[in-house]
């Protein structure tokens, strides 16, 4: 429950926001939809350090000039057992390439999902109640499997609603026509 720093960074193009499926195998929150690319910042870290949760988990390098802060957001999220007090870091990164430019650090992330900006900012604003997800999750046996569903809300990490609405401001403010 201690409060800690965090870099939060969006994979955003013109269309799609891109969000990680967490492993199965993550303790908190598995095989739910979150953040692009996410981590803790280490006691001795810089926030521009935080960058290197880009190419460990997605395989692609990514400068941090390259980012577009959108500022520190602050919130508290309690699940089951665990207290998360975060001062995040929050960046959103223009994408240019297609889902195969992914290579997945398995043990953290499971698969990749797009989602329209407009139905993503639509699902968070409370206007719709499901978005099409569309993207892969690599299967324990190396395979691609492809992955088209509608989904809602419950299938996301449990970020607190403000964070939610933080980012999909910054969308619209940075991003969405």
């Amino acid at each position: 429950g201690y409060w800690h720093e965090t870099f939060h960074c969006w994979f955003v193009d013109a269309q799609y926001i891109y969000l990680q499926k967490r492993s199965g195998s993550k303790k908190d929150y598995p095989n739910l939809l979150d953040i692009t690319a996410a981590g803790h910042l280490l006691a001795e870290e810089e926030i521009k350090d935080g960058i290197r949760e880009v190419r460990e988990e997605l395989g692609i390098d990514v400068s941090f000039d390259q980012l577009m802060p959108l500022g520190v957001l602050s919130y508290s999220v309690r699940h089951e057992q665990l207290i998360d007090n975060e001062f995040a870091n929050v960046f959103f990164y223009m994408f240019n390439g297609d889902l195969d430019s992914f290579q997945l650090q398995q043990d953290e992330v499971a698969g990749i999902v797009r989602i329209n900006n407009k139905d993503f900012i639509e699902l968070w604003r409370g206007e719709r109640e499901e978005v099409i997800i569309q993207g892969f999750e690599m299967k324990d046996n190396g395979v691609k499997q492809q992955i088209h569903e509608i989904v809602g809300r419950d299938i996301f990490v449990s970020h607190d609603d403000a964070y939610y609405l933080a980012v999909i401001k910054g969308l619209e403010d940075r991003i969405v026509d």
